[in-house]
């Protein structure tokens, strides 16, 4: 692994897992999405990992109009690194996960390096009653669901974003056969160093929430990659601030976001993803580590610059 001389802190704002009933803090209009995103750059933020909504109802979407109604606002009022998700909503055909980043040409987006079963079905037993019909559907849809990433379609993404429009990758990785999976692009040559690797923990279906997990992912990327790669850690749920601080004291990097978990401590939901962002800053500064500042991260990551993007 290559250790970070200062800890790069993502933040996911809203993503595609939680729906409006769970939290009245999740963004959903882009006027929301912006104002959260542009408010977590200046709490310390370095990159921002983006969807979209649809503002009537909250449902996820990859409609480039959507983002056009905040991408140039974050941009201007905030330096963040934009990062755009390519995995999107649940059961959207890659074309539409691809739209989005493809249109914004955005200096990162992620890639999901391997097919899953993604399970969120069971957040649906614990609401009585949501807001939006599309709401218990989308997550009970999840007992027979899997998220797909095959070999052909990670190609597909690598060759559209990164061979046409020089974006790089967050390369998020769910299990230790993600990793491998990497691997096989790397030993073709169709991704270059430094990697950012995003080990993802506590979602049904890939690896677990235990602390040894993080060794393992770790041990395995080093295995692989040596020192190519930059480790990040997401910690779903209750798990988010345990995990990443481990990453964080592992000379990792660390996300968190109202995508990853709607809370801020224990029985205690967050109000915005800037509360999120200021608590793991206060926490990574307290145990004498610096903050990657975005320029600082864009260094790191050698990305193309802001200057460089579609919008």
């Amino acid at each position: 692994m290559r250790a970070t001389q200062k800890v790069i802190i993502s933040c996911a704002i809203t993503g595609s897992i939680h729906t409006p009933t769970m939290s009245d803090a999740l963004p959903v209009t882009p006027q929301e999405i912006a104002k959260q995103s542009i408010d977590a750059a200046k709490a310390g933020a370095a990159i921002l990992h983006l969807h979209a909504r649809i503002p009537e109802t909250g449902e996820p979407t990859q409609n480039p109009e959507i983002f056009k109604q905040f991408l140039p606002q974050i941009k201007s009022e905030c330096d963040a690194i934009i990062n755009i998700t390519t995995g999107g909503g649940l059961g959207m055909s890659l074309s539409d996960r691809l739209a989005a980043a493809k249109w914004a040409r955005p200096e990162l987006a992620s890639l999901n390096m391997g097919s899953l079963n993604f399970g969120i079905f069971q957040a649906a037993a614990k609401i009585p009653d949501f807001k939006h019909d599309w709401e218990r559907p989308y997550l009970e849809g999840t007992r027979d669901f899997i998220l797909s990433n095959t070999f052909t379609q990670i190609e597909h993404v690598i060759g559209e974003l990164s061979d046409e429009h020089r974006t790089r990758f967050e390369f998020e990785c769910y299990d230790t056969g993600h990793l491998y999976n990497l691997a096989y692009f790397v030993d073709r040559g169709l991704v270059k160093p430094p990697f950012l690797i995003q080990a993802i923990f506590g979602i049904l279906g890939g690896m677990g929430p235990e602390v040894e997990n993080i060794m393992t992912m770790k041990a395995t990327a080093d295995r692989l990659f040596g020192t190519d790669y930059y480790l990040s850690v997401l910690g779903a749920g209750r798990h988010q601030m345990r995990l990443i601080t481990i990453s964080a004291l592992l000379g990792g990097n660390v996300r968190v976001g109202l995508e990853d978990s709607l809370y801020l401590g224990k029985g205690k939901f967050a109000s915005s993803n800037a509360e999120q962002v200021a608590k793991i800053r206060r926490i990574l500064e307290e145990l004498s580590l610096e903050i990657a500042t975005p320029d600082e991260a864009r260094k790191m990551l050698c990305l193309k610059g802001a200057d460089k993007t579609g919008f």
